[in-house]
């Protein structure tokens, strides 16, 4: 197969050559983006030789990662990208590290957290074991400083380190609705500047979530010894937790119930309680998981007639998937890991987290509108076969290589269920390699049309506008500076002179309904294992209720979780 690179955007080079093309050591960039490919490509195959393949089967797999690469019709996550064929440096962006509640282990987690931070990766943490301040200390006879003082101290290491020299630190902090701190955590970032670097979501199940519809109290208990201290009244609780974020976006909900449903208990390990820093990729102490995102925009076929189905490439996308799955599988042993227990708990459940960006700009070239029930078909539609092609080449993986060493002690069916992989699919909010890719960032809609941006080279500011949206301006008749200016300041199309097909098709993210916003989620999250990241944009308008709905529509319509991303999370992809 010949490959042809597809062309790096204005936009993506400028990112490559600011933080990922590699320099030499007077700060010179040294590759390409086709030399950045063929690094990775190489570095991740040669994995295929450890497994007592060919030589030339490697070589065929670096053949095939850098033609599905170089066609950006599939990119890994930041630090692959970064770090791979460098031998320096994490290859895995998501990873969650335990927190006990001793001094020993509050250390641990703050020497692990910055050894992880160093080179590029995310981290969350639960907070659930840590003791409720003011609780008595044994051993020194003292007082508990608490949860939310460990979260405070957990910060100020993150804000001491950037990524690889490259970009701040990322993070989640999660903590279950039954700890008796619940209501200091839930406001804990109501003042600027005391927790840095941080998104907090709070852990809920089923049960707790029937104590709010029934307005009942329910028990806090205190981690360190399983006594119930106090009561407080669900509703009023929940009620906290929508103020909060309807005020400035924290803190999300987990519901761990499904999320442990989802991802097949391993006996020995016990439930994950937290998530990596956008929430969607629970994941046990120690685990780190590596992610990569395909791009649904380019697998539009125009020349094709029929309904939608007809119009996407369904055997390209079936052989980019299995050369995915793989590939991230082969990560997993190419990897240099942070501390000893990561690569440890990372091998034995070799978690991989493929998912999909460009999402809104197959819609588009579809011509379906985001917000409706057509769009959420073909989510649905799209995730299922993806969901289907890399569970069958996990499978095959096993065959080969030998299922993930946790799968016999897991829930899994021992007779159909033998995965290389303990989960598969997560859906990433792919910041700035959807930047790369020249797509829409993960599920999400189009954010704007048009936009401004300033050329510190040309001294002037300039027009972005979305390449969809200008060539149909330009070919229906409806293209001028005029209107370019209008919407790159803020203006919205739906106010302007354009057809009605344009402003049901272009409608943006902020005009989008909260309820489509979640139903989109919910559409692919019944095809993927582990979370899915998706931003709800409300109106300045939006009451404390439409906080309230969307976080019981999503609840019942079964998603993982529903948090607010921030922009430090998003470029941990």
């Amino acid at each position: 197969m010949t490959t042809v690179a597809t062309p790096l955007s204005e936009q993506a080079e400028k990112v490559l050559n600011h933080r990922y093309f590699l320099k030499n050591t007077e700060g010179e960039v040294i590759e390409d983006g086709d030399a950045m490919f063929r690094r990775v490509a190489k570095a991740i195959a040669a994995v295929d030789e450890t497994y007592v393949l060919l030589p030339v089967e490697a070589e065929l797999a670096e053949k095939d990662f850098y033609d599905i690469m170089s066609k950006l019709e599939f990119v890994p996550n930041s630090p692959t990208l970064m770090n791979a064929g460098t031998e320096q440096g994490t290859l895995s962006a998501c990873f969650v590290l335990p927190l006990e509640d001793s001094m020993e282990g509050i250390m641990k987690a703050c020497h692990d957290s910055a050894m992880v931070q160093k080179f590029g990766g995310g981290t969350g943490f639960s907070l659930s074991k840590i003791r409720p301040k003011g609780s008595r200390i044994k051993t020194t006879h003292g007082i508990a400083c608490g949860p939310i003082e460990v979260l405070k101290t957990l910060s100020r290491v993150s804000s001491m380190i950037t990524q690889g020299g490259k970009r701040d630190g990322a993070n989640m902090a999660v903590m279950s609705i039954y700890h008796p701190d619940i209501m200091d955590f839930i406001s804990c970032k109501s003042v600027e500047g005391d927790i840095h670097n941080f998104n907090i979501s709070v852990g809920v199940d089923s049960r707790w979530m029937e104590y709010v519809k029934s307005n009942v109290d329910y028990p806090l208990i205190d981690p360190s010894n399983g006594m119930v201290v106090k009561h407080l009244n669900a509703r009023e609780v929940f009620d906290k937790i929508v103020e909060g974020a309807w005020k400035n976006g924290e803190p999300g909900m987990i519901f761990l119930d499904k999320v442990n449903t989802d991802n097949h208990v391993v006996e020995q390990y016990g439930e994950m309680i937290a998530t990596n820093p956008c929430g969607e990729q629970p994941l046990l102490g120690n685990e780190s998981c590596n992610l990569g995102s395909i791009n649904l925009a380019k697998f539009f076929v125009d020349e094709w007639s029929g309904n939608w189905k007809s119009k996407i490439d369904w055997q390209r996308l079936e052989r980019v998937t299995r050369l995915a799955t793989r590939f991230l599988d082969n990560v997993i042993d190419a990897n240099e890991y942070a501390t000893p227990e990561i690569e440890e708990m990372t091998k034995a459940t070799r978690k991989i987290g493929l998912g999909v960006m460009g999402f809104a700009d197959l819609l588009i070239q579809l011509r379906i509108p985001y917000n409706t029930s057509l769009a959420r078909e073909v989510g649905t539609e799209v995730m299922k076969s993806i969901k289907e092609w890399a569970d069958s080449e996990s499978l095959e993986l096993a065959v080969q290589r030998g299922t993930f060493p946790a799968w016999e002690k897991s829930t899994f069916n021992k007779v159909t269920e033998s995965y290389r992989n303990h989960c598969r699919l997560t859906v990433a909010p792919t910041g700035t390699i959807s930047m790369i890719a020249d797509c829409a960032s993960g599920i999400e809609p189009t954010f704007a049309l048009a936009w401004k941006k300033q050329n510190i080279l040309e001294g002037k500011t300039l027009n972005y506008i979305n390449k969809y949206f200008e060539e149909d301006a330009k070919e229906h008749g409806f293209y001028s500076e005029e209107l370019m200016d209008y919407l790159a300041e803020g203006g919205s199309l739906q106010k302007a002179d354009v057809p009605d097909w344009v402003k049901r098709l272009y409608t943006t993210a902020p005009e989008i309904s909260p309820e489509d916003h979640v139903l989109m989620q919910a559409a692919f999250q019944k095809h993927v294992d582990s979370g899915i990241s998706k931003t709800i944009n409300f109106p300045n308008s939006a009451t404390m209720r439409d906080v309230e709905d969307a976080y019981l529509l999503a609840w019942q319509t079964k998603c993982n979780c529903l948090l607010y991303t921030s922009d430090a999370a998003d470029d941990m992809q």
